[in-house]
């Protein structure tokens, strides 16, 4: 008897303790969470959105220069210049937390023939060059990624249409090879319009400028309802 006694009681002291803490309201840490703060869970893909089927984050094909860039965040910056007032410098986060955020369902259509439905969720690109403060002259933005890519569209493009920089896609973060930390969701227009890992947004004055497909022959303005080659 005597010895049941002694293989029972841990289990007695687990239960006695584990009813003190919920009723002396002792908190019990938990993955992910901040101190006064709120715990973080993953996110989970979504597939459908109000009434539209969306496609799967990796319903992509890899068809970048020079494949997936992997970004330190830490060390990331995000350069809005050229004819500007004012060049602004930003931080991953801080991109995410000084401007408004915006989700909108749009297609991305490649030039091979695929294309996929994606919840894009981020912040528009006219609200960082309104910060800035566009100089009369300029006319063209071009985008500079991570790995050396470029395109370039004209400001109006930019300036009178809800057109996002997105730092998510279905409800989660962009993965890497989908252009972690932003992707410019460049709709109405051919899939390599759509800078993946974007470092740098210069204004400009010069409309006749040719990105990496631009001078390899595809069409500079890059709308979907016309042909993608100049040629």
């Amino acid at each position: 008897m005597k010895q049941e006694h002694i293989l029972l009681l841990p289990v007695g002291l687990i239960i006695i303790v584990g009813i003190a803490i919920i009723f002396a309201g002792i908190p019990v840490s938990r993955p992910n969470q901040v101190p006064g703060g709120p715990t973080t869970l993953p996110g989970i893909e979504v597939r459908s959105f109000q009434g539209n089927d969306l496609s799967s984050v990796n319903a992509f094909r890899e068809n970048s220069i020079r494949g997936p860039q992997q970004v330190n965040i830490s060390d990331y910056r995000l350069t809005i210049t050229g004819l500007v007032n004012t060049t602004d410098v930003y931080t991953y986060d801080e991109v995410r937390e000084r401007y408004p955020h915006y989700t909108k369902v749009v297609t991305l259509s490649c030039v091979e023939g695929w294309d996929v439905t994606i919840l894009w969720e981020g912040v528009q690109i006219r609200d960082l060059i309104r910060h800035a403060g566009p100089d009369p002259r300029a006319n063209t933005v071009v985008f500079t990624a991570h790995d050396g890519y470029t395109t370039s569209f004209p400001l109006g493009y930019l300036m009178d249409r809800d057109i996002i920089m997105a730092y998510r896609m279905n409800n989660v973060t962009l993965p890497e090879e989908r252009g972690y930390p932003f992707q410019l969701v460049a709709e109405d227009k051919w899939g390599y319009k759509w800078i993946k890992w974007i470092e740098k947004v210069e204004l400009t004055d010069d409309p006749t400028y040719r990105g990496y497909w631009e001078q390899r022959g595809y069409s500079n303005n890059g709308d979907l309802d016309k042909s993608y080659s100049s040629r």
